[in-house]
C-alpha cells in the first residue's frame, strides 16, 4: 500500500484540484465548478461544513504531492450514515491511493464521527471504484436507479456499504 496522508484542504490546493477534475479522462466524477476561483470558494466553505456536521473534506497527499481529494458526507436525515467519495489524479491511478484513502476515511467515519454505516456510490460502469470498495470490504447492496445527476442526466449507481 502506498503511504498517503489526509489533511484538510488548503486554499492553495484549489488550482491542483481544478486541474485534476477538468481532466477529460475523468469521466465518473462530476463537480459543478468552472474555475479555480470557484474551487477556492468551495474550500473556504469546508470548515463551516465540518462545524455543521455536514461534510468532512480532505486533500490526499502522496510523496509530498497533492494527488487528489476525498470526503465524507453525513446524511442529514440519518446522521449515523456517511457517504465516502474520492478522486485521484490520472497519473496516480492504479497505485492503491484511493483504496488507502478509503481506509483512512473509514477510521475517521467510525472512530471519530461515530457513524454506524458508511456507503460508497459509484456509476455502474466505474470498475476501478468498485474494486476500491471491494478491497476495503464493502458489501454490494444493489443498484440505486437514477440516483446521481451529472450534467442534466441521471445515472444508476452501485451501492456498497459497511457497518459497525
Amino acid at each position: 500500500m502506498p503511504k498517503i496522508t489526509l489533511r484538510y484542504p488548503l486554499i492553495s490546493d484549489a488550482a491542483r484540484f481544478f486541474e485534476i477534475l477538468c481532466n477529460p479522462n475523468f469521466i465518473y466524477f462530476n463537480v459543478p465548478i468552472s474555475s479555480v476561483a470557484e474551487e477556492e470558494e468551495y474550500i473556504k466553505g469546508c470548515e463551516e461544513k465540518r462545524k455543521r456536521n455536514f461534510e468532512y473534506n480532505y486533500s490526499i497527499v502522496y510523496n509530498n504531492n497533492l494527488v487528489g481529494g476525498c470526503g465524507i458526507k453525513i446524511d442529514q436525515h440519518r446522521n449515523f450514515i456517511g457517504e465516502i467519495g474520492y478522486f485521484v489524479a490520472e497519473e496516480f491511478w492504479g497505485k492503491g491511493i484511493a483504496t488507502e484513502a478509503v481506509k483512512l476515511m473509514e477510521k475517521i467515519a467510525f472512530k471519530e464521527l461515530k457513524l454506524k454505516r458508511v456507503e460508497i456510490l459509484m456509476k455502474t460502469e466505474n470498475k476501478a471504484s468498485e474494486k476500491v470498495a471491494i478491497k476495503n470490504g464493502y458489501v454490494k447492496e444493489g443498484i440505486k436507479r437514477k440516483a446521481v445527476k451529472n450534467r442534466n442526466q441521471y445515472f444508476d449507481v452501485y451501492l456498497y456499504a459497511k457497518i459497525v
